[in-house]
């Protein structure tokens, strides 16, 4: 289990989870000032779960990133940006065919900053309306995080070629600039 200490000199640590996280973990590799990426499992009660224990849905934790930030470069607004464009927060428990709370949309703060910038944001998008149905995206404090195995880390870089790879998160990638692009023109305008 990794610490929930705020802190990793002047790193920022960030704790979320949107649907699969190959597909996460894809996304926050190509962003500056994000030091590393480690997909795990947060939010279950049960201490260091199997992958098949976390895949049942069973478990009580979400599919999770856990990213070193180095918020001179990347603010934690800039990733919960991110964050919100490249997945829908609007299907409870569900990521296109990823279906079950494993896959739920979910901040895990590491601070009561972190809490009010997401609620921060969460209301904005809210209000400029960039989803016809609501936010349920859940924003709770972080409890511990349990890497997932080394097999399950910088899957994309090595799997590519795989068919997951090339039809969820190759359209992913494709699409974030676009979605990014977007967002930040109708939340500027509220």
């Amino acid at each position: 289990m990794h610490s929930g200490s705020m802190n990793d000199g002047s790193l920022e640590l960030v704790t979320v989870g949107g649907g699969c996280y190959w597909c996460l973990e894809a996304v926050f590799e190509l962003l500056e000032g994000v030091e590393s990426v480690v997909s795990g499992a947060s939010g279950g009660p049960e201490p260091n779960p199997t992958y098949e224990q976390l895949c049942s849905g069973r478990s009580g934790h979400a599919e999770v990133v856990q990213l070193r930030v180095d918020p001179s470069v990347t603010s934690f607004r800039e990733i919960l940006e991110v964050f919100f464009a490249t997945h829908d927060p609007t299907t409870l428990d569900c990521q296109g065919g990823d279906v079950g709370p494993q896959y739920r949309s979910a901040i895990f703060y590491h601070s009561p900053e972190q809490r009010a910038t997401a609620e921060a944001v969460i209301a904005e998008l809210t209000t400029a309306g960039v989803w016809p149905d609501p936010i349920v995206t859940e924003v709770t404090p972080f409890d511990a995080f349990y890497p997932a195995k080394d097999e399950h880390q910088t899957y994309y870089r090595r799997n590519g070629g795989q068919p997951y790879c090339q039809f969820v998160i190759e359209p992913k990638l494709a699409k974030l600039r676009k979605e990014l692009r977007a967002l930040r023109e109708k939340v500027e305008k509220v």
